[in-house]
């Protein structure tokens, strides 16, 4: 999916399921990507009936957190969404830990790396973040793909693997049904993608060519990914 889709994920899923009323939000003001997710998260937490009690920007590479997470603390949020990259996010929920702030921190796909929990520890406990595709989620058809992974390479599977094989099926598929083998005939195919069944969700490709598929919420517990729900768009 496109980057704006997690940002109303989120928002949807911490309004309906997790029940806040009032969040605050810390963007990376330097990234498309991060401030992307803001918009459509305040947007959408918005229409939904919350409120966004503030937004705090920082700059990727920053290791001082501290003004802005004191300003969010007078706040009062029951959660904060941090739309960032891993290396930010794991020194920004060690500091949010030590200023005693201690809110739901939330964020997107820009979280899942294995380095997250290394450098965030026991500060990043109890978040939750969108992501592609999980490997605890039971679907019998992710579970066969990750069972056959793991048998060729020896390792998990993470996000970014269920999207390449998912974009190499597509692919194939688009070949078996394309009249001959030139790019025209092959793209205008792949235009033609519609409920196709990925590993990392059903795949539809819209107007624009962007895939239209589900997200999933993972809730961060004891140095995991933890898989919660699944979203559809």
């Amino acid at each position: 999916f496109i980057d704006p889709f997690p940002g109303s994920v989120m928002a949807r899923y911490s309004r309906e399921t997790l029940k806040f009323s009032q969040v605050a939000i810390l963007t990376d003001k330097k990234s498309a990507y991060s401030e992307g997710l803001t918009e459509v998260f305040q947007k959408k937490f918005t229409e939904l009936g919350g409120k966004i009690l503030g937004v705090e920007a920082y700059s990727k590479g920053d290791t001082d957190f501290r003004a802005q997470l004191t300003n969010l603390k007078k706040l009062k949020p029951e959660g904060v969404y941090v739309p960032g990259y891993y290396q930010d996010v794991a020194l920004i929920a060690e500091q949010a830990k030590e200023l005693g702030l201690k809110v739901t921190l939330m964020g997107g796909d820009g979280w899942d790396s294995e380095k997250l929990f290394e450098l965030g520890g026991a500060a990043v406990d109890g978040s939750y973040v969108s992501n592609h595709y999980s490997s605890d989620d039971p679907s019998p058809r992710v579970q066969e793909f990750i069972k056959r992974y793991q048998a060729k390479f020896g390792s998990s599977p993470d996000s970014l693997a269920a999207l390449g094989y998912d974009s190499a099926r597509v692919v194939i598929d688009a070949l078996k049904r394309a009249p001959d083998m030139s790019g025209p005939a092959l793209r205008d195919e792949i235009a033609k993608t519609r409920d196709f069944p990925g590993v990392a969700g059903t795949i539809t490709l819209d107007d624009n060519r962007n895939p239209v598929k589900p997200a999933v919420v993972l809730k961060v517990e004891g140095g995991k990914f933890k898989y919660v729900a699944t979203v559809a768009p």
